[in-house]
C-alpha cells in the first residue's frame, strides 16, 4: 500500500516466462500472494513453495522510505510506505541464490538481495529514528494458507475506496478467516528477535512469521543452520 499514490504500475520481467498475470496497485500483501503461488507454478521455484518467504516491511508509526520504487517521484525512486511486502526466494546459501522479487521495485525482477538493501532499502542512510524499518518475514507455505484479508483497510471512514480493489473476491484463510492484516502489518521494537538461529527455526512454524531488524536481514537468509 501506498501513502497517496494510486498510479502504481507493474513492468514485464524476462526472468518470468511470463508476466504475473494478478497485480493490483496498492495492494502489494495480495500481489505477493499470487506471486508465490506463479512462481512455482512456472517451476522457478520449489515446488510447494519452501524456498520462498513473504516479508512485511513496517513499524510501529507506520511510516518506512523505500528507495527505486516505480512510484517514486524523484530521480532515486523514494517513497515513504505505511508498509510494503516483498517476496524472497533463497535457493542457496550464496548471494546470489538469494532473490528478491518486488513488484514496485525499478530494480530488476529478481535482484539479489545483497543489492536490494544496498540500493532499495539503504541501512547506512542517516535515517530519523522513527523511520526505522522492521522486517517480518513468514515461510511461503504457511502465509497462503494463513493470510486473509477483508480489505477495509482501503476504505475511508465514510466506506470509499481509498484505491479500487481487486476485481477477483478477497482471500480467505484456509481456517476460514476472514482478516488477520494488520496481525502481519503491526510491529514493534518489543517484537523484534535478534537470536539469528531462534529467528530460523521460528519462520518454519509460526503463522505471523519472525520479526526482525534490517542489519540482521541478510545474515538471516545466509546462514547455513537451516531446514524446513
Amino acid at each position: 500500500m501506498l501513502l497517496g499514490m494510486e498510479d502504481l504500475l507493474v513492468t514485464s520481467s524476462s526472468t518470468l516466462p511470463h508476466v504475473p498475470s494478478v497485480y493490483t496497485p496498492c495492494y502489494c500483501e495480495e500481489n505477493v500472494y499470487f506471486l508465490c503461488k506463479e512462481l512455482w507454478k512456472a517451476k522457478v521455484a520449489d515446488s510447494e513453495g519452501r524456498d520462498l518467504f513473504v516479508v512485511f516491511i513496517s513499524n510501529a508509526d507506520r511510516q518506512v522510505p523505500f528507495w527505486c520504487q516505480k512510484s517514486g517521484k524523484g530521480a532515486d525512486g523514494l517513497v515513504v510506505w505505511d508498509y510494503h511486502v516483498i517476496c524472497v526466494q533463497r535457493s542457496g546459501e550464496d548471494s546470489d541464490s538469494i532473490q528478491v522479487w518486488d513488484l514496485d521495485s525499478k530494480l530488476p525482477f529478481p535482484v539479489t538481495l545483497s543489492r536490494y538493501i544496498n540500493e532499495a532499502i539503504r541501512p547506512l542512510f542517516p535515517l530519523n529514528p522513527k523511520f526505522r524499518r522492521l522486517f517480518r518475514v513468514v515461510h511461503a507455505p504457511i502465509y497462503l494458507r494463513s493470510f486473509a484479508s477483508d480489505r477495509r483497510h482501503m476504505k475511508d471512514n465514510q466506506g470509499n475506496w481509498i484505491s479500487s480493489p481487486p476485481l477477483y473476491q478477497p482471500i480467505i484463510a484456509k481456517d476460514g478467516t476472514v482478516n488477520n492484516l494488520d496481525m502481519f502489518i503491526g510491529m514493534n521494537e518489543e517484537n523484534v528477535h535478534s537470536n539469528v538461529e531462534e529467528l530460523i527455526k521460528g519462520v518454519f512454524c509460526q503463522k505471523f512469521g519472525v520479526v526482525m531488524v534490517e542489519t540482521d536481514l541478510e545474515d538471516f537468509f545466509s546462514r547455513t543452520q537451516w531446514q524446513s
